[in-house]
């Protein structure tokens, strides 16, 4: 299925992330990724697609060196940012150097205030108080509701304010890339539209680069550059994100729209018959 694949190609000088050829195990016998490769290039938005289970969190976990707290290691391959491999690096290094994680199911801190949520996001900083209300003030900019709602408590707001609360922390860290995990998780289309905008606002405004895992395929390829879909741990296709979507195999697998229009439960067999083969 795949085309020339730009994970495959030479690191440009505007690669920000790189990452080639990595397997993933977690407990020591279960595999789950097997040889993924991909790449963001400076200032863009990258979509990792795929259904549930598919190796997008833990690619994500495996980018940000998450995989250790989940019993899991990167054993063949490796990740590159900015040019340095990445192996040795906490957490906490990748955040220093500008790389944040918005966790799947956004994880706000709920006996907080979105404005003490937000602030948290700047604990790795060194800011004066005017420096601080400066970032606080970015923040309310992109995510006006949560400038109405900042003394409320995170725990009784709703998805869509604790997605853009989650998304905000990230931004007060002044980061240079995010990695979002599945940003539409039980939001409602509307709401989806709103934050997919805040991240195009985001990325064009502030030069902000994301990749982001997600389900709904759909939503993310209108908003992406670039975009790969996994399936079982193996990156099945990529591609410019405006070709993927008008791709018939993305279409009838994904999209759930053949050439004669929405698939049936019949075709399922076929379906599978047809993956194995492009696989």
């Amino acid at each position: 299925m795949n085309g020339t694949s730009v994970a495959a190609s030479a690191a440009s000088p505007g690669t920000l992330l790189d990452v080639n050829g990595i397997e993933v195990i977690y407990n020591h016998v279960i595999l789950v990724l097997k040889g993924v490769s991909l790449r963001v290039q400076e200032g863009d938005i990258v979509a990792l697609l795929g259904a549930n289970g598919a190796g997008k969190t833990t690619t994500l976990r495996a980018i940000s060196s998450l995989l250790r707290g989940q019993r899991g290691e990167v054993t063949k391959g490796s990740i590159e940012y900015r040019g340095e491999r990445t192996e040795s690096f906490t957490p906490a290094d990748l955040v220093q150097r500008g790389v944040i994680q918005v966790m799947e199911g956004r994880h706000c801190f709920a006996h907080l205030t979105i404005e003490e949520n937000l602030l948290t996001g700047a604990y790795t900083r060194i800011l004066s108080r005017a420096q601080l209300e400066a970032a606080l003030d970015r923040v309310y900019q992109y995510f006006p509701r949560l400038k109405q709602r900042r003394k409320s408590q995170a725990g009784y707001t709703s998805g869509g304010e604790q997605q853009m609360a989650a998304i905000g922390r990230a931004l007060m860290a002044d980061p240079r890339m995010i990695l979002l995990d599945e940003p539409s998780m039980g939001l409602a289309p509307q709401i989806v539209d709103e934050i997919f905008q805040i991240v195009r606002d985001l990325n064009q405004r502030e030069g902000v680069s994301f990749l982001l895992a997600e389900q709904n395929t759909n939503v993310a390829l209108r908003y992406a550059d670039y975009g790969y879909i996994l399936e079982s741990g193996r990156v099945m296709m990529d591609g410019v994100a405006a070709d993927l979507a008008q791709n018939a195999d993305v279409k009838e697998f994904y999209l759930g729209v053949s050439g004669a229009g929405r698939t049936s439960f019949r075709e399922t067999k076929f379906y599978r018959r047809r993956k194995r083969w492009l696989a």
